[in-house]
């Protein structure tokens, strides 16, 4: 059973890529076990656990909001772990590290369509997410590389590309340049450079994997001049 949010909004940030947040949920601050959730499409895989953001919300509420609806958890949020950019599918996902500290017996996934939670190893992990995410063993491999940096808070979350360095062996691949102001917590989406058509939001049902499954709602674009 795909998981359905009728009502829900794409945000998109200045770039035309989708704003999503996700959480990579740690039982200790010893970083050595991390929970997964299984997909809501193949409920025999695993997946790390985010979604989209909604309007006026920060990348962190939405860290929070999501692993409380599709993991049944709580705890402290931590660091950020970067911007991750999927080039393909056009959208970039904020990464948290959140330490476990409550986990709920049942929880709006696990009775609405028997979404499922289970701790791995980060090897066990990096394994699970092969099968069916790929693109999320980045999350991980940054997870691992950042535990013991020392960064400034004011620094803006680095953008780092889901689509390079797949051995995961080496450091992560990180873009040369800033992260969008609004992944950075910042509202204003605005640019000095031409005005452009933005993407339509769209009213559509929603999987908790970030990829499209409709088309941009047409009618909600701003018209267009003929002057």
């Amino acid at each position: 059973m795909v998981k359905e949010k009728p009502n829900s909004i794409r945000i998109y940030d200045k770039d035309g890529y989708r704003r999503r947040a996700a959480c990579i949920c740690v039982r200790s601050e010893a970083e050595a076990e991390v929970l997964l959730v299984t997909s809501s499409r193949r409920p025999e895989l695993w997946i790390v656990p985010g979604g989209g953001v909604e309007p006026d919300e920060e990348a962190s509420l939405t860290a929070t909001r999501e692993v409380l609806e599709e993991a049944g958890v709580m705890g402290q949020l931590g660091r950020c772990l970067g911007v991750f950019e999927n080039s393909e599918h056009m959208h970039r996902t904020e990464v948290f590290v959140m330490v476990v500290t409550q986990e709920l017996d049942e929880w709006e996934d696990s009775k609405t369509i028997g979404r499922k939670r289970q701790w791995f190893s980060i090897e066990e992990a990096m394994s699970q997410l092969a099968l069916h995410k790929p693109t999320q063993r980045h999350y991980l491999q940054q997870l691992r590389h950042s535990k013991h940096r020392t960064t400034s808070s004011s620094d803006p979350p680095p953008i780092i590309s889901e689509n390079d360095n797949d051995d995961f062996t080496s450091e992560p691949v990180m873009n040369n340049c800033t992260a969008p102001d609004d992944a950075a917590g910042e509202k204003d989406t605005t640019t000095e450079s031409t005005p452009t058509t933005p993407p339509a939001c769209t009213t559509t049902v929603t999987d908790d994997d970030g990829e499209p499954t409709t088309v941009a709602d047409t009618d909600s674009l701003p018209p267009t001049s003929t002057t």
